[in-house]
């Protein structure tokens, strides 16, 4: 009895030491090492939302974004940087070995930067889709973000400026007006665009006082990869048109066959990488499969609505699933324009070939080969005499062996009654001329 009272006591005293210690000195620091690598589009932001959310559910103290990327698309960027501002863990930019562009506003929104003696931040211009300078309006508004980045992190507003605005003079830093600015990474540390030039990771985590936690690398899914390419806005409209002309293709083959495989399957891709991405959403895959279904119900029944109702749901589907309904617009039309001239090409060169269209396209030709005239051709009456029933001015009427047969002079005034013979027939022309009369011997 009494050793089991000293146990119960030895089991009490030892819950109380482990009750008096916060939980989280028994569990092991974290830092979550994440990539920002090749260009900045929607994928990537989905990414990073999925790496952020891992660190939150795990209870990281820090998380680095180690970035080396020339830039990429600024409403990407500006969902990433929404993504860092709400975070409430600590980020730390490893910039490794470029920030370029919408880089660089990633990296002014992080609560720290390191950056290797090699590495640069900068060159943050806005171009459009032709490679030229954006409208003034894109450029005001990209402007006053990167500056807010660089005030809200503690940083000169001034060189985040220079970066996205060429009219800036910065030839101190070999920008002067007209250019750029990009820092060097000694030049960022020296205006506080850089809180240390360090060689890699470990020394970034040193500087932080994490040497000792324990490093999550957190690189994309193969799904990830995927969707980083497939909404990619330059790839959106070859993905498009290669699904159109697969489609139109295969219409005008018979069976099933590489063209309609092609075909389905970058919409496939589309679809599939815009649903991981979160973009698209699954009424967006309704409607497409009512498209689809619409679209093959209209092979059986005639009238064409029903085959126009699946199109526009189609369309409908694949404007929903897209990150931007601008952008979508822009490449379903360059997809519909390549579909029609793919079309026509088929129609020019493989007419002979087509399948299921030649339901659709009337392709018999009544040719007097095959037995097809537009009018009777009354050859047998070429040298046959008859009489003119009516006078000839020169259009008139002769009476052949009984059979009353509109014809023509040959040029001459042939009054009635007058013996005439057929000397040539053209089609439906009958051409006669004046005969002497036959005298009975």
């Amino acid at each position: 009895m009494k050793r089991t009272r000293i146990l119960s006591w030895l089991v009490l005293f030892m819950l109380s030491i482990v009750l008096a210690f916060p939980s989280q000195a028994f569990a092991e620091n974290k830092v979550y090492h994440v990539p920002i690598e090749k260009n900045v589009e929607k994928g990537l932001a989905a990414f990073l939302q999925r790496a952020f959310q891992d660190a939150k559910d795990n209870n990281a103290e820090a998380i680095v974004l180690e970035i080396h990327t020339p830039g990429g698309f600024t409403d990407a960027a500006e969902d990433i940087a929404k993504i860092i501002k709400q975070s409430e863990i600590r980020v730390i930019a490893f910039i490794n070995t470029k920030a370029h562009s919408a880089g660089a506003f990633i990296a002014l929104n992080a609560d720290k930067i390191y950056m290797t003696p090699d590495a640069t931040i900068g060159s943050a211009g806005v171009i459009d889709g032709a490679g030229n300078a954006a409208e003034l309006k894109a450029q005001s508004a990209w402007i006053a973000q990167m500056m807010s980045a660089a005030e809200s992190t503690g940083r000169d507003p001034e060189y985040a400026q220079a970066m996205a605005d060429p009219t800036i003079d910065m030839s101190e830093y070999r920008a002067p007006k007209g250019k750029y600015l990009t820092l060097s990474a000694a030049e960022a540390l020296k205006v506080g665009y850089s809180n240390g030039t360090v060689a890699d990771l470990q020394e970034v985590l040193a500087k932080e006082n994490l040497a000792d936690s324990k490093v999550i690398d957190v690189n994309p899914t193969i799904a990830e990869q995927i969707t980083r390419i497939v909404t990619n806005p330059i790839v959106i409209p070859i993905l498009l048109s290669i699904a159109s002309l697969g489609l139109v293709i295969e219409l005008y083959s018979p069976g099933f066959g590489v063209s309609g495989i092609m075909g389905l399957s970058a919409l496939g891709l589309f679809f599939f990488g815009h649903l991981i991405a979160g973009f698209a959403g699954y009424e967006s895959i309704l409607l497409l499969f009512i498209g689809i279904i619409l679209i093959i119900v209209e092979f059986f029944v005639p009238g064409g609505i029903v085959g126009i109702i699946g199109a526009v749901f189609i369309l409908l589907s694949l404007l929903l699933a897209g990150a931007d309904f601008v952008q979508m617009g822009y490449s379903i039309l360059i997809a519909m324009l390549i579909a029609v001239i793919g079309m026509v090409v088929l129609m020019k060169f493989f007419g002979k070939k087509l399948h299921m269209f030649n339901k659709l396209v009337l392709k018999d030709a009544t040719t007097t080969e095959e037995g097809y005239v537009s009018n009777v051709n009354r050859l047998e009456l070429i040298g046959k005499k008859g009489i003119a029933v009516t006078p000839f001015r020169p259009a008139g009427v002769v009476s052949i062996d009984g059979e009353r047969i509109d014809a023509v002079s040959d040029g001459s005034y042939i009054d009635a009654k007058k013996h005439v013979e057929v000397i040539k027939v053209e089609g439906s022309r009958i051409v006669v001329r004046a005969v002497l009369e036959e005298t009975e011997e």
